[in-house]
């Protein structure tokens, strides 16, 4: 019975998907031991390491259908890996004690590190779709809200002025960043292992480059210049990466859980009947994919942590620090599947308010134009002794509840060097969105023109 979020039954595609869960199932990763068990009889039958008939034999018995998989349990449970049963089995199936060059020159870990780089590679393939599909989402919200003014905020405060189209332009720039990072390290992650016991293939008196070459080539990996048996920077590296695009996703379901705010109300995760209510307040519209988002990334950067962990190997094979990757590895491509699913639902459903952004700018009576006041004032006395006189009428426009628009041109100083007109135009805050749209344009050219590696 499943009793992990990513394998409930109830849970599971919430938290994950089908497709990345499949590529971490038993049959996958026992398929991908098959496949590099064959791709080696093949390899070392052309180059006469092992007989021909052998290397037939073996391939034709390299078939996931032929593998019993309550044995193979048993036989983990024992030997403590299932490579190791996997060949047993294999060996048995063979006829005339041709199983017996199965596996010939390889480790256990050969196979298993290959197997679990077989298996990054697919899921490194679905994370690109999603990034790419989250990409377009946020490109089609960037170019329709490029001049939708709304109020940037710092430290949870009005700040000044932006648009939205540049608030999704910020996030889209990340994920495209993403996207470059994923296609510089495919080079350096997809590299397969073949070693032998302590890495210097001493298992194979001849061939043995030749066998590492072809076994690679075979997979379509890059050959490792030497044994990475405890060097597991390649992996952390996917962790690390797996890890920012979840701190990226994490930002982007934090904005809209704020902006959902019944105080807010700028945006909405799409609308389905039901879906965000609560059992006892039926006004509620709860951001339930962000919610979701926010568990699962910081779950997610707890096993980036882990992998880093798993670096610290003790001298030519490991004890222990290895198997805290066939933990978190596989949970951490899950649960980032999961996180991408609901973002790209969430963008691409997204709800816009532009008139509640517009009613947020106007809220404090001007004084998120402050900052256009003083600068355009500032050539006519001085950018700080104008800070200082704005400073206050901004306090003062507080205190009497007033625009601040009345009291700057109430203010003999100031009504000396601007007009009303004049600073009612600093006022408003569509007139002080500086670079936003230069800025949004450029990243949606870099969508239209990517850079990869």
């Amino acid at each position: 019975m499943p009793s992990t979020i990513i394998d409930s039954a109830i849970f599971g595609d919430i938290f994950s998907t089908p497709a990345m869960r499949a590529v971490w199932s038993d049959e996958n990763r026992t398929r991908k031991y098959l496949d590099i068990e064959a791709a080696l009889a093949r390899v070392q039958g052309r180059l006469g390491i092992i007989p021909q008939e052998a290397a037939d034999e073996i391939v034709a018995n390299c078939s996931l259908d032929r593998i019993d998989m309550a044995t193979l349990k048993a036989q983990t449970e024992r030997i403590g890996y299932p490579v190791l049963g996997v060949v047993s089995q294999l060996n048995a199936l063979c006829r005339d004690r041709l199983g017996e060059y199965c596996h010939w020159g390889a480790t256990t870990q050969d196979i298993t590190d290959t197997a679990t780089v077989l298996q990054m590679r697919e899921a490194l393939n679905l994370v690109d779709e999603d990034l790419a599909g989250l990409s377009a989402a946020l490109a089609t919200l960037a170019k329709r809200h490029r001049d939708t003014p709304m109020i940037g905020r710092s430290n949870l405060q009005q700040a000044v002025p932006v648009t939205f189209g540049y608030k999704m332009a910020g996030l889209l720039s990340a994920v495209e960043r993403h996207r470059e990072r994923l296609a510089q390290l495919r080079p350096r992650v997809l590299m397969g292992e073949f070693a032998g016991a302590s890495g210097t293939l001493a298992s194979l008196e001849h061939g043995a480059m030749e066998t590492q070459a072809g076994l690679m080539e075979e997979l379509d990996l890059a050959q490792p210049v030497i044994a990475w048996h405890t060097i597991r920077d390649t992996i952390a590296e996917v962790g690390c990466f797996l890890g920012l695009v979840g701190g990226t996703l994490g930002k982007l379901s934090m904005d809209v859980k704020l902006m959902m705010q019944t105080e807010v109300g700028e945006v909405y995760e799409p609308f389905a009947h039901g879906r965000g209510s609560s059992s006892t307040m039926p006004q509620k519209r709860n951001p339930i994919s962000s919610c979701y988002i926010h568990a699962s990334i910081s779950v997610l950067r707890q096993h980036t942590a882990a992998l880093l962990d798993a670096m610290v190997a003790d001298h030519e094979r490991s004890t222990g620090p290895w198997e805290i990757e066939w933990i978190v590895l596989p949970e951490a491509f899950c649960l980032l599947a999961g996180a991408l699913k609901q973002a790209r639902f969430v963008v691409s459903g997204l709800e816009v308010d532009a008139e509640r952004m517009r009613a947020n700018l106007e809220m404090t009576n001007g004084l998120v134009a402050s900052e256009a006041v003083m600068m355009g004032l500032g050539r006519h006395i001085g950018r700080e002794y104008a800070h200082d006189l704005v400073y206050d009428l901004c306090r003062e426009a507080v205190r009497q509840n007033r625009p601040l628009l009345d009291l700057l041109a109430e203010t003999p100083e100031i009504s000396a060097c601007l007009s009303r007109a004049e600073l009612a135009k600093l006022c408003d805050p569509a007139n002080y969105l500086g670079q936003s749209g230069v800025m949004v344009d450029r990243v949606l050219d870099r969508v239209k023109n990517p850079v990869r590696g």
